[in-house]
């Protein structure tokens, strides 16, 4: 939305010539793409020809969709003739035509102006201010990364006369671009992030892009930056006088001197100013970027008049920009790595680097695009081709005229195609089978395209797993432990609905001591998919007995008969087998109990191709403040228990007892090992420390239909969903199939809409629920929280009368797993 001129003013402004039509139509909008057209009455089409279009081809299509008014090069009006009532303005150039129109609602902007430009962290820097800023200010702000010479301008367009401050990005590529943005931001605050290699290609040396890059800020009346770059330091007071200029540091001698203390999961920033004033922030990040980043924000939150409660207040609030890794479910058995939106050699190194942990076995494509605005490319090249190499990539799937040159550096298998749509014509997807894909490359090679191709064809209900989140909870249950107790993660469950070779994978890489599965199939399947931990199996059947000693899997072993036959099996093969002893001190479930153990002895002498490994015994109530004495009785029991087993056995195998609960409740009695399981996934059910805990899984669906409704008006079977009143309900796709329990129907369940509570209304049906969403503003298609962040397991169960554990584990194997980096 611009503010309004007439046909003869966008002539006036552009120095273009209005050649027929109305010159008194008003345009309130920039169109550049005919598919996106919504208020064409009032769009002013502006016919931009780039390397591999030409506007002027689509200005029919935009004439029938009602657009009247078109800007287009000079000599282009001949074939258009015959369409009435156009109104044509002509330009010699219809790039610099859209610039002039973004200078000029620029200029009818009066407040506060950012313009932020760097090498990196561009986009961050820009979300992360404009969040801040929202806190107190109307903010206008750049769309996603729009800070080419297309970009801005579209940018600008964007502000309105609601807006108080305005926050843009721009990035150049090459030499003499930043004069055009200059002249269309004419910004008063400049902020330059970090300086690094990108876009070398375009200039003659790293001092010229830097001049370049600093050139933006010629009218600005204060420019921010890191004062502990030399180079720039020294750059930037060459070319601007000290009243500017508003260094930060990390140590002496900038303005503002930030002190950074880290913490597991975030940090502490102790501001000094050059008037000696100090403040203090809390961030969530602990990683450089990102305190390099979020340095930038306090220093230009501060600079445009807000107060440090107000800055702590947004810091508070910050979203994650959304640049995540994912991994998901592929055609054929495969699996997919999408980073679509990285297109750098640092990007592509971290993305091999995830790769490298997930399916060891499996055959490894990488599908990659040229790399853009990247310096010496003979070089690059090469280097990728090392990479593929050093990572075992099998085969190489280049999309682009450049990335050939990757061939004569990479012995593996490699297929090239001059463009994605090239790729998506002739690959055939068969060429795929039980196989790791990863898929990066830069934007304008569209590689969604090709993710949408080859992930797995399923409905639109989702369960998404955070692996940062759920690093973290790991790293916090460590933190909890003495240095010589060991780590025992539950798998089982296919890990609490998770996903267990994918968590499996990732808790490999972590360092975990032991996995634990319910099942010996579920040992098999891990250890074909390249676990190489030891697995305990807890349910083991005589059955399995050859399948547990070909896999390595290591049995729970709890009674003299299962003990007998298992030993005799061993005897019988001439195989030794690691297992492990569950001692019962109260559980009564499964387990040695104390007048056996005399017993267990016997057999312990009677079958020494048996060794064990562990001993370990289940607390009934660790997660209760009530069971407190019944689970100290428990482990004082299990350790008497132990120590008699132990003076017959000649070695120590290592004990536990402890459960995610027991880890937080008696961390006295750590044992040699504890075993995690819900804790991992951020249900921490003591509450002790809950809130240290993220949430990592997050179960999502969409809307299918809307109906409104009267009230009186029954929904579902048996109609049991009454309207209370007039209103709209929502049809979502998920039901008890997908493992959203029944319990949830008639009220006792909600999801969030837009973070909006939406109650189940009517019984939950097998593949669809339907919900309330009167009052809600959404549409068909718009995505629907089960539980995640909002909305937590832990009140669900509550609601239903269950536990967490049995809604994690619930979620059907039909629903796709997204795994992500963020």
């Amino acid at each position: 939305m611009i503010q309004q001129l007439s046909a003869e003013e966008v002539a006036a402004v552009t120095s273009g010539k209005l050649t027929t039509g109305n010159r008194e139509l008003k345009i309130s909008g920039i169109v550049i793409d005919s598919r996106n057209i919504l208020n064409p009455q009032e769009a002013l089409f502006v016919a931009l020809k780039g390397a591999k279009f030409d506007g002027h081809d689509f200005i029919e299509s935009a004439y029938l969709q009602g657009v009247r008014v078109f800007l287009i090069k000079k000599g282009a009006t001949e074939r258009l003739a015959t369409l009435e009532q156009i109104v044509l303005i002509e330009v010699s150039d219809v790039h610099k035509a859209l610039q002039d129109l973004a200078a000029d609602q620029r200029k009818r902007f009066l407040g506060p102006f950012v313009a932020i430009t760097g090498s990196n962290g561009k986009t961050i820097v820009k979300e992360w201010l404009a969040q801040v800023l929202s806190t107190r200010f109307s903010v206008a702000k750049s769309p996603k990364s729009y800070n080419s010479q297309v970009g801005v301008p579209l940018s600008v367009f964007g502000i309105t006369s609601q807006h108080q401050v305005a926050v843009m990005e721009a990035g150049i590529s090459r030499s003499g671009e930043m004069q055009n943005l200059t002249r269309i931001l004419q910004p008063q605050l400049g902020i330059l992030t970090n300086i690094g290699t990108a876009h070398e290609e375009g200039f003659d040396s790293q001092g010229q892009k830097l001049e370049e890059k600093l050139s933006l800020f010629q009218n600005c009346n204060f420019i921010i930056y890191r004062k502990d770059q030399v180079e720039v330091d020294a750059k930037i007071q060459e070319m601007y006088p000290a009243d500017k200029l508003i260094s930060w540091s990390e140590n002496a001698g900038g303005d503002v001197v930030f002190t950074v203390k880290k913490h597991t999961d975030s940090s502490k920033l102790l501001m000094m100013k050059s008037d000696l004033s100090v403040a203090t922030f809390a961030v969530p990040f602990t990683d450089e970027a990102s305190l390099e980043n979020i340095r930038h924000v306090i220093t230009a939150a501060g600079t445009l008049g807000m107060e440090a409660k107000d800055i702590q207040k947004g810091l508070d609030h910050l979203k994650a920009v959304d640049m995540r890794l994912t991994l998901k479910p592929g055609i054929n058995q495969c699996l997919l790595i999408d980073d679509t939106y990285n297109n750098d050699l640092a990007g592509l190194k971290l993305a091999l680097d995830f790769m490298s942990a997930q399916r060891p076995k499996s055959r490894k494509i990488l599908i990659l695009s040229d790399l853009l605005q990247v310096g010496e490319k003979q070089k690059v090249y090469e280097e990728i081709g090392q990479l593929c190499s050093h990572f075992q990539i099998d085969c190489l799937i280049g999309v682009g005229k450049e990335i050939i040159q990757v061939e004569q550096h990479f012995s593996g298998q490699s297929i090239f195609y001059f463009s994605t749509d090239e790729l998506l014509k002739k690959l055939d997807s068969d060429f795929f089978n039980n196989d790791l894909i990863l898929i990066t490359g830069a934007r304008s090679f569209g590689f969604e395209e090709i993710v949408n191709r080859l992930q797995q064809r399923v409905h639109g209900t989702s369960l998404e797993i955070n692996l940062n989140s759920l690093t973290h909870n790991y790293n916090i249950y460590k933190t909890k432990l003495n240095p010589k107790t060991k780590l025992m993660v539950m798998v089982k469950a296919f890990a609490y609905g998770g996903g267990a070779v994918e968590i499996a994978n990732h808790l490999q890489q972590l360092k975990a001591d032991y996995l634990a599965v319910a099942y010996t199939d579920e040992g098999i399947s891990l250890r074909e998919e390249g676990i190489s931990l030891p697995i305990m199996v807890l349910n083991p059947s005589p059955e399995s007995f050859s399948h547990l000693v070909k896999y390595s899997l290591e049995p729970v072993v709890y009674s003299p008969s299962f003990f007998r036959h298992l030993g005799s099996f061993c005897q019988k093969n001439q195989k030794k087998l690691r297992i492990h002893l569950d001692l019962d001190t109260g559980m009564n479930r499964l387990g040695f109990e104390e007048n056996q153990l005399d017993e267990l002895k016997a057999l312990i002498g009677i079958y020494p191709e048996l060794i064990v490994a562990s001993m370990y015994t289940h607390l009934v109530g660790a997660d209760e403040e009530a069971h407190i004495g019944f689970s100290k009785t428990q482990l004082n029991q299990f350790s008497k228990m132990a120590d008699r087993i132990i003076d017959c056995l000649g070695y120590r195998p290592l004990l536990h007892a402890l459960n995610s609960a027991g880890i937080s409740r008696f961390p006295e009695y750590q044992f040699d090992m504890v075993r995690l399981g819900i804790g991992l996934y951020g249900v921490e059910v003591s509450g002790i420390f809950a809130d240290q805990l993220k949430s990592v899984s997050t179960l999502k669906t969409t809307i299918s239909q809307i109906k409104t409704l009267k009230k009186g008006d029954t929904v579902g079977y048996g109609r049991k969903g009454v309207m209370k009143r007039d209103g709209k309900i929502a049809t979502i796709a998920i039901g008890y199939a997908d493992g959203f329990d029944r319990r949830f129907s008639n009220g006792k369940g909600y999801v969030l809409v837009h973070g909006q509570k939406a109650s189940v209304i009517g019984n939950v049906c097998m593949d669809m629920t339907m919900v309330d969403i009167t009052g809600i503003d959404a549409n068909e298609g718009d995505e629907v929280v089960v539980y995640g962040p909002g909305i937590s397991l832990e009140e669900l169960a509550v609601a239903i009368g269950t536990i967490p554990y049995e809604l994690l584990t619930n979620i059907s194997a039909r629903v796709k797993r997204v795994y992500y980096l963020d």
